[in-house]
């Protein structure tokens, strides 16, 4: 075999292998549409977080008893958290995370978590939801909330179920975790946004808020900040950022962002999540807690540096459904 053949029977084992992953495993439980269970498998367990359970319980659990989160005043409708590694994103995560978790104790909690990602390996147009009936991280099965990807999905456009994008993502599934320690209770969706087309943004923003009139929910809007060789560039325009998200100013968001200067690599679920939360009465947002990986591993600055921030948006007591 040719040195070439080999290289395209690994990628295609390799794909294979994905789309496996994405796929699922069936068995016995509750039955979907063809009478089998669907559980998704998550691949980031050993990759981007512990693949162990009990060292990813406790490193969850370190990262959300570490966090000290200044209070939010409301119910929390949406927020932001970093997707990277746990080692660089995990303490950053964990403000979003425990901020979620006290507010939901104090009630009511969110039925429903929304995660929002993101492709990093390519495009495609509008939103693909992930479908089934769990998916299975070494914590355990997380409920995907089927009624509620209907829900969102029901009208067709731009927003569709496919699992195909999902294989191999991270960004959305890097956030699960979290969401199964500190919300046990919740279901989840899991969407990844495919473009950069504002129609795409409008139509997923106007279909949570149809949903969250049916169900009490969250969403959890996955992104990294600047990525930069230069330590204060990424300070600074961070910063920046995280201002001009706390103060819900969507469009001069948008307009700081393009393919050279991506301040959100994530910019679509932010976007998203901040449309979502002005329609639940939220008028800014509250900076939980910023690092980046300079901060933390200082012999990465002038290599490359990546921001990470936590926000929470929150809608006032008379906003509530």
């Amino acid at each position: 075999m040719s040195g070439r053949a080999r290289v395209m029977l690994g990628a295609a084992i390799v794909g294979a292998c994905l789309l496996a992953a994405c796929r699922g495993n069936e068995g016995e439980g509750n039955m979907n549409e063809a009478n089998r269970r669907v559980v998704r498998k998550a691949w980031g367990g050993g990759r981007w977080f512990p693949g162990d359970a009990d060292e990813l319980k406790e490193t969850v659990d370190r990262f959300l008893a570490d966090a000290d989160p200044p209070a939010v005043s409301g119910r929390i409708v949406a927020v932001i958290a970093p997707h990277a590694g746990y080692v660089y994103s995990g303490k950053v995560a964990g403000y979003a995370f425990r901020a979620l978790r006290d507010n939901a104790a104090a009630g009511p909690a969110p039925e429903t978590a929304v995660v929002l990602g993101f492709s990093h390996r390519g495009g495609f147009p509008g939103a693909a939801f992930m479908d089934g009936d769990a998916l299975r991280t070494p914590l355990g099965e997380a409920a995907l909330d089927r009624e509620a990807t209907d829900l969102l999905t029901a009208a067709g456009g731009r927003l569709r179920k496919d699992c195909a994008p999902h294989a191999g993502e991270h960004s959305a599934e890097n956030e699960v975790p979290f969401v199964q320690a500190a919300l046990p209770g919740a279901r989840i969706v899991v969407a990844l946004i495919g473009d950069h087309d504002p129609a795409t943004i409008r139509e997923l923003a106007a279909a949570l808020t149809g949903l969250a009139k049916r169900k009490r929910i969250v969403v959890v809007a996955s992104t990294d900040l600047l990525h930069s060789p230069d330590y204060a560039l990424v300070t600074r325009t961070d910063k920046q950022t995280l201002e001009t998200i706390c103060g819900m100013d969507a469009a001069k968001l948008l307009k700081s962002w393009d393919y050279g200067n991506q301040v959100c690599c994530g910019i679509g679920p932010v976007l998203t999540a901040m449309h979502f939360a002005a329609a639940q009465g939220c008028r800014k947002g509250t900076l939980l807690h910023y690092r980046n990986s300079g901060d933390d591993f200082p012999e990465s600055r002038g290599n490359w540096v990546v921001g990470y921030g936590a926000v929470a948006f929150a809608a006032p007591a008379a906003a509530e459904n």
